[in-house]
């Protein structure tokens, strides 16, 4: 893929066309005020008919469990039928056309208000999205369709007050089993999107095993729901950025769960694998999102150049102004590169390593934000203002350097792929 095919561009001006009229007008409320995002959010996603199609994805899925298990689900051909050349780009180009589509709302709602990619993110991707992949059929059909069409609210609680970066190895949260087969769960959560609003909660946290030495402990994740006794959600945190994406704390004190409730209904399951899973996604998307606050911060750059008169001339002309403008094209290049290259691996069946989705967010969250402070650089003191965009975009942009793993985390995680490498 080397460039946004004629349908795709009709659909983001769509997009834009709904940004202009439903969320730029009410950017300073959603920045600047306690409003919660939901409702502009759930908006988009009837008006694009994201929740139709996340309806019928889900729907086509469980279809197929529910046959597979009663044991009447057809058996696939011993032999496949060899697709042509032609049949497999058609496939090819599909499935790149069907994750394009994904992509864009993100980088457009990007350009104007990041904290609400993040809001939808985390609520349809990571909560919706790990009880999709990893839960039972039982918990899909309890959990999964109204956080994938947001309906309702979810958060992924993981992080603690003492582990950020070292998520399991500083991890406190406990499950205790109890004698009649239950779970009984305390624990500190922090930094929660959607923490303070959300009705389904993944819960993340170690089995409580005596004998075990901590690091050894299983990781077991749950979910819970608003209301639940013993839990409690703090409110809002007041942060220097992307204020449209809610974010608090969670306190459990003696919740007590089934094991209905727990994540792929086995202890035996993939806590650690399914968080790392949930941080290549993460990761991933992060590179759209940077994409977008560059797009924007270019755009208003070169506008505000060709605008600003100093020394009787505009500051397009001066050679410092065209470095800035051209390193950030630069960046918005190669950024792009990345995206394409991420939707084309997706198109064709395959997935980025945990490694190759770091090396996306570490290049992608400082270009993000080398291009935000140059934007404010060339704005000058106009920059420094809340009326000009471009404060609210490098704000919003140095949170890419530090959730789902700050750049010294992701150095780490691609440092340790290349040494270990054979040959």
């Amino acid at each position: 893929m080397i460039e946004w095919t004629e349908t795709q561009q009709m659909i983001r001006r769509a997009v834009r066309q709904f940004i202009d009229a439903e969320i730029a007008p009410r950017i300073m409320e959603l920045e600047h005020s306690d409003t919660p995002p939901y409702d502009v959010l759930r908006k988009m996603v009837k008006t694009f008919g994201m929740d139709v199609m996340a309806t019928q994805q889900f729907q086509k899925q469980i279809a197929k469990e529910r046959a597979q298990a009663a044991g009447t689900a057809e058996s696939e051909p011993k032999e496949k039928k060899e697709l042509s050349a032609s049949e497999k780009a058609a496939r090819i180009a599909a499935k790149a056309d069907q994750e394009a589509m994904r992509m864009l709302p993100i980088i457009e709602l990007c350009r104007y208000c990041p904290g609400l990619v993040t809001a939808m993110g985390v609520s349809i991707g990571l909560a919706g999205g790990a009880i999709q992949s990893k839960g039972t059929l039982e918990q899909k059909e309890r959990w999964a369709l109204p956080l994938l069409t947001l309906e309702k609210i979810g958060a992924w609680a993981i992080t603690e007050p003492n582990s950020g970066s070292d998520a399991f190895g500083g991890m406190k949260s406990l499950a205790r089993r109890t004698s009649d087969g239950q779970y009984v769960l305390n624990g500190n959560k922090t930094f929660i999107t959607n923490g303070p609003y959300a009705d389904t909660i993944i819960f993340i946290c170690r089995l409580d095993e005596p004998d075990v030495p901590p690091p050894q402990r299983k990781v077991l994740s749950f979910i819970l729901d608003k209301g639940m006794p013993g839990l409690t959600q703090s409110a809002p945190f007041k942060k220097m950025g992307i204020h449209s994406s809610p974010t608090g704390e969670l306190f459990l004190q003696d919740v007590v769960v089934g094991k209905d409730r727990l994540l792929g209904g086995s202890e035996e399951g993939s806590g650690r694998s399914g968080a790392k899973d949930t941080f290549t996604t993460e990761r991933s998307g992060v590179a759209a999102m940077a994409l977008g606050i560059i797009e924007r911060c270019l755009e208003l750059s070169v506008k505000y150049a060709k605008e600003r008169v100093q020394f009787g001339r505009p500051i397009s002309e001066f050679q410092l102004i065209q470095l800035k403008l051209a390193k950030m094209e630069v960046a918005r290049v190669n950024l792009q590169n990345m995206v394409f290259r991420h939707i084309e691996l997706l198109a064709n069946d395959k997935r980025p390593t945990l490694a190759e989705a770091s090396a996306m967010k570490l290049y992608a969250a400082q270009a993000a934000v080398e291009v935000a402070l140059e934007a404010v650089q060339i704005h000058g003191g106009n920059g420094y203002m809340v009326e000009y965009h471009v404060e609210q975009l490098l704000r919003d942009s140095k949170i890419l350097q530090i959730y789902g793993g700050t750049d010294e985390i992701q150095i780490t995680h691609i440092a340790r792929d290349l040494l270990t490498r054979e040959g």
